[in-house]
């Protein structure tokens, strides 16, 4: 029986017919697009096996985009990740050559031990590690090489978007390059406070965090001088990250921004910075065993934060999905948050086409 999510015509953005690069709700549609052509493209893998039977083209055919390349995990040869180019010469500086886009792990694809071993390193902060970013990795230096990086987007959904923001730190960080980047659901390893929804009790929780974090910062002598700074080298990265109030695995990052506004009224400035760029383990880590602070991957100095406040979804698996990102009904906040400034500003919108 074909599965209604992933056939385009029933559940794509249909109602884009004409794309306007310039509309950033447009740009999220079509990456979000590319994404679940990804998830889709390893379901064609697994259960489809004649051209004509493919449900997979339509979600990168129907804005022009044609499939250039597949990543695919050289253990257990599973399609995780996807290169589109884009098929015809375009004036606009909006539009894409090439997408890289790559997805998270999907109930009925994964459920092997590769799956659970890719969601631990994650967790760990040990993506870096696995082969399957050494191959993603390679993949978009050459593409970059090639056309640019004024001409390559990043996008990725759920562990594809913890993926695409190692990516998109590493090309900043070894090649100074800032790539247009999509994040959905990305996951936030840590306890979703966020979910709480007495505001007192949350907000007293997270205030004995923070005092935790500067204690541990101090003790950590913060007051040595740093010779680099992760956060200064990042902060003009500037990526789209979308996640969704009821999500529990990404519903933090929604705290974590706005928790840095109250982080800034303890203690001094090099406290606070490493306060703000550490979570409390790597804080014990350098305070317990005078070990280097390590980067952690699911912490951001910048972002544009799209919020979906009570939208749609109607459980979990609904708030967490990649379709509710071209749903032209739902609400959304959006903020800008900017290392060392916390918020360049909040506007709230509906879909607009």
């Amino acid at each position: 029986m074909t599965s209604h999510r992933k056939a385009f015509n029933i559940s794509g953005p249909t109602h884009l017919t004409v794309v306007d690069w310039r509309n950033a709700h447009h740009r999220r549609s079509v990456a979000a697009s590319l994404i679940q052509g990804v998830y889709t493209l390893e379901h064609d893998r697994l259960h489809r096996h004649g051209p004509n039977e493919a449900l997979a083209p339509p979600w990168w055919n129907f804005f022009n985009f044609k499939l250039d390349y597949v990543l695919v995990d050289d253990v257990d040869l599973s399609i995780f990740g996807a290169v589109y180019k884009y098929k015809y010469k375009d004036p606009s500086s909006k539009v894409p050559k090439y997408v890289i886009a790559f997805r998270g792990e999907a109930l009925g694809l994964d459920s092997g031990p590769e799956a659970v071993e890719l969601a631990f390193k994650c967790i760990s902060n040990k993506l870096q590690q696995t082969s399957r970013f050494q191959l993603a990795m390679q993949r978009v230096e050459n593409i970059v090489d090639s056309a640019g990086a004024g001409n390559v987007w990043l996008a990725g959904h759920s562990l594809g978007s913890a993926m695409a923001l190692l990516v998109g730190k590493n090309m900043v960080v070894k090649r100074n390059c800032f790539l247009e980047t999509y994040l959905f659901n990305p996951p936030f390893p840590s306890a979703p406070l966020e979910l709480i929804k007495n505001e007192k009790l949350k907000r007293g929780l997270r205030f004995a965090g923070n005092v935790v974090k500067v204690g541990l910062a101090l003790a950590a002598d913060a007051r040595k001088p740093q010779e680099y700074d992760p956060f200064a080298a990042l902060s003009p990265w500037i990526p789209h990250l979308f996640v969704n109030s009821d999500d529990a695995v990404t519903a933090e990052y929604i705290g974590y921004f706005e928790n840095r506004k109250k982080l800034q009224g303890l203690g001094d400035g090099e406290i606070q910075k490493l306060a703000m760029q550490n979570p409390i383990r790597n804080l014990i880590k350098c305070a317990a065993f005078g070990k280097d602070s390590e980067d952690t991957l699911h912490l951001l100095p910048s972002a544009y934060l799209t919020v979906i406040y009570g939208g749609p979804s109607k459980n979990f698996r609904d708030a967490h999905r990649i379709h509710q990102w071209w749903n032209p009904n739902f609400r959304f906040d959006i903020q800008l948050y900017q290392y060392p400034h916390v918020c360049r500003g909040k506007r709230s919108n509906n879909f607009v086409n």
